[in-house]
């Protein structure tokens, strides 16, 4: 029988079985990126650093490329038909709707610093729209896991439940961006008056700072300039503990571009005031 919400030959939503099945892999995943990961991270010997934008810095290590190769890998032999969006490597594409979303440094500058904000992030989207997403925080063991209906923080034998916090006010928000030079323009403008606006802004967090929305401690995380693996693990793990995300018109942005990440979507509402007139 056919779901009410879906016509006869669309694509069917993943079964509750399949996403407690894919959850798991995700996990899998995460676990084969840490150990890849963890070994390169603070070493004695620093690594190479290659950087991958002409007339500006855009890091990549070797730990990136070698931590996305295991992913696929696995990815690979457990569902062949799955399609594999990554940051360093080509795009495979899928057979049936499901395509894993791959950046296995998300905040590569923080990674090679020595600084423990960068992150794993692994989604899993089917016909483009976010399903399950992770982000690991390999060094500090922090695991944050969105789902339909859910999200839940693991760390060692403690896991529970990931809820964001209520904030009706833009004067009681903590806003994060990862680089204060992130805007220009008009896009410097709209965030500047939401910064203004709110009690408490903070720089350089990468994905973490999402992660960190979705546990309650920040309030807004606005971004521009995003692509679809920035953002694929990211949806599921804000919209899971129960918070917004949008591109700055209030629509989707399952790949990425302007975003912002709000707890309450009372101040999501209020900083897309600003946002909307430099939305592109």
């Amino acid at each position: 029988m056919q779901p009410d919400n879906f016509a006869p030959g669309e694509p069917q939503p993943a079964t509750g079985a399949e996403i407690k099945e894919f959850t798991a892999f995700a996990e899998e995943l995460a676990d084969a990126a840490r150990a890849v990961i963890l070994p390169y991270f603070r070493a004695e010997t620093a690594i190479a650093v290659e950087n991958k934008l002409q007339g500006g810095f855009d890091p990549v290590t070797v730990a990136d490329r070698a931590a996305e190769q295991a992913m696929r890998d696995l990815i690979a032999r457990k569902f062949p038909k799955h399609g594999i969006i990554g940051e360093e490597f080509p795009e495979k594409k899928s057979r049936n709707g499901f395509s894993w979303v791959l950046d296995p440094i998300d905040g590569t500058r923080a990674f090679i610093s020595g600084l423990p904000t960068w992150g794993v992030l692994i989604g899993l989207v089917q016909d483009g729209r976010p399903l399950i997403g992770v982000v690991d925080q390999p060094y500090i063991g922090e695991r944050f896991i969105g789902f339909p209906g859910g999200a839940t923080f693991k760390r060692g034998a403690e896991e529970r439940p990931l809820s964001i916090r209520a904030c009706g006010q833009l004067r009681d928000a903590v806003v994060s961006t990862t680089d204060p030079h992130l805007f220009e323009g008009k896009e410097a403008q709209a965030f500047d008056q939401v910064r203004v606006a709110a009690k408490l802004t903070r720089f350089g967090y990468d994905c973490y700072a999402y992660a960190m929305l979705a546990g309650g401690h920040i309030d807004l995380v606005i971004e521009s300039g995003l692509k679809q693996h920035d953002v694929a693990a990211l949806i599921p793990v804000v919209e899971g503990a129960g918070g917004v995300f949008s591109n700055w018109r209030g629509g989707p942005a399952f790949m990425g571009g302007q975003v912002i990440a709000a707890g309450d979507d009372r101040i999501h509402a209020q900083a897309l005031v600003a946002l909307k007139r430099a939305a592109s």
